[in-house]
């Protein structure tokens, strides 16, 4: 079981998925991959809370990653991607967690002007570390064995996020958040379709 990614995002007026803060656990990924990994999860993240309907939850399997999303009514959001094997109730517990402590340390008239992904919150990186075990999230969950009222949506793909006629494709071409790099080493992972995927 392996937990890659938890960040925390704002939905804006506009629609767009704002990093507020996030952290990546990619010791997994060879030296040479890791900035792009974490360029795509960051990409990654922003397009589900983008797709994401206000007050609700979906889990997206992609490839061999499976990411978890939650828009929350006042728009703040959480996504924290991991494997197949990482306990779906135990992430969505886990962005309950986060968004309230985000909450208490970043106060919402604070959202809208901070800097893209430099919210104040130190915590993250140790609760990434400490969830790679989802056993330390018992107690968490047994607490809230009920995450709330709202329907975890499950989609296969990325894709069965997307909007009609949009294509993943168009929207790395187009992406602001991506390096040259990052978008060449996509095209080529797809083209060959090597064991070396990404998000």
């Amino acid at each position: 079981m392996k937990l890659y990614s938890i960040a925390v995002l704002l939905k804006t007026p506009e629609g767009k998925g704002k990093m507020l803060t996030s952290k990546n656990e990619l010791s997994s990924f060879g030296y040479f991959q890791k900035a792009t990994v974490g360029e795509f999860m960051i990409f990654t993240s922003k397009i589900l809370v983008e797709r994401t309907a206000t007050a609700s939850r979906a889990s997206v399997k992609e490839q061999e990653y499976i990411c978890h999303v939650y828009v929350r009514s006042d728009n703040l959001s959480g996504v924290v991607i991991a494997d197949h094997e990482y306990p779906q109730r135990v992430a969505h517990t886990l962005i309950n967690k986060i968004l309230e402590e985000f909450q208490e340390k970043c106060p919402k008239t604070q959202w809208a002007s901070v800097k893209e992904n430099e919210a104040p919150y130190p915590q993250l990186q140790e609760l990434l570390q400490k969830y790679q075990n989802p056993k330390e999230a018992d107690a968490m969950t047994k607490i809230q064995s009920e995450l709330d009222e709202t329907k975890i949506i499950l989609h296969n793909t990325i894709e069965a996020v997307l909007q009609r006629g949009e294509k993943l494709d168009d929207l790395v071409e187009k992406s602001e958040g991506l390096s040259m790099q990052s978008k060449t080493f996509y095209k080529t992972a797809k083209k060959t379709n090597q064991c070396c995927s990404i998000l």
